[in-house]
């Protein structure tokens, strides 16, 4: 029922985990798509070869700790692809300190490569959105920009950053015909999670605090990406699509 054929995506930090579920599902739907990567060149490539059967698939490397490399990234993809209707800001990095031990490069770390970027790449893709009068920006949070997360302050802070910058986008942007909205994970299996939830105990004591009693696999929430940068969510800005189970209930 969905399809995005004629359309082009970019995912951010889209070699692994959610974002590249949101690569696959944007491929199968027809559309062309862009994702960025850091490290991660192995996984880029596979991807490229896998979900490039399909559609035009490519990734770009960028350090999003240089706002030179966003830009010029950037470029490279308006280059390639003309023009980007879909800009999902997926990458982001979740590191543990207390707040007495953390580092203001960790603290700094977080804040630019979690919201910073999701800004810059806005910043750089809305003019064409504007230009085309449409656009779909999904930017990816956290339950713990909703509610806080012990020992993660930094991340935290970061995702209820991306929250607040949904909505005011979503204000601003509205009469371009740009929705701009945001979708909010709880625990998800991914690359990031494995560490924590490899432990045992771990794994059961979050299991447990959620209502469905499962944890979600990163297709789970590209699902609701692909719902809001789809036709069906033409009504829909500003708002925050809770994907946690029920783990944390607000509106």
């Amino acid at each position: 029922m969905i399809s995005l054929k004629g359309k082009t995506a970019l995912v951010t930090g889209g070699s692994r985990g959610i974002g590249k579920a949101c690569v696959e599902i944007f491929s199968e739907a027809g559309a062309d798509v862009a994702f960025t990567y850091n490290l991660a060149e192995d996984e880029a490539e596979k991807l490229e070869i896998g979900s490039g059967k399909k559609t035009t698939v490519k990734s770009f490397r960028v350090n999003l700790l240089n706002e030179q490399e966003i830009k010029q990234t950037s470029d490279k993809i308006l280059k390639e692809f003309q023009n980007v209707d879909i800009l999902v800001n997926n990458a982001g990095i979740w590191k543990e300190s207390a707040v007495d031990e953390m580092t203001i490069d960790q603290w700094e770390e977080t804040i630019k490569i979690n919201l910073t970027g999701t800004f810059l790449f806005t910043k750089y893709f809305v003019p064409g959105m504007k230009k085309n009068n449409f656009g779909r920006i999904i930017n990816i949070s956290s339950t713990a920009g909703q509610r806080g997360e012990a020992f993660h302050s930094h991340y935290a802070a970061s995702k209820g950053g991306i929250i607040s910058f949904t909505k005011s986008l979503a204000a601003e942007l509205g009469k371009f015909n740009i929705t701009v909205n945001c979708v909010a994970p709880g625990w998800v299996f991914t690359d990031m999670t494995s560490d924590s939830l490899n432990n045992e105990s771990v794994f059961e004591k979050v299991k447990s605090d959620i209502p469905l009693n499962k944890i979600a696999a990163p297709m789970e929430i590209a699902g609701p990406v692909l719902f809001l940068a789809s036709d069906l969510a033409s009504h829909i800005t500003g708002e925050i699509l809770n994907v946690n189970g029920g783990s944390v209930l607000c509106g």
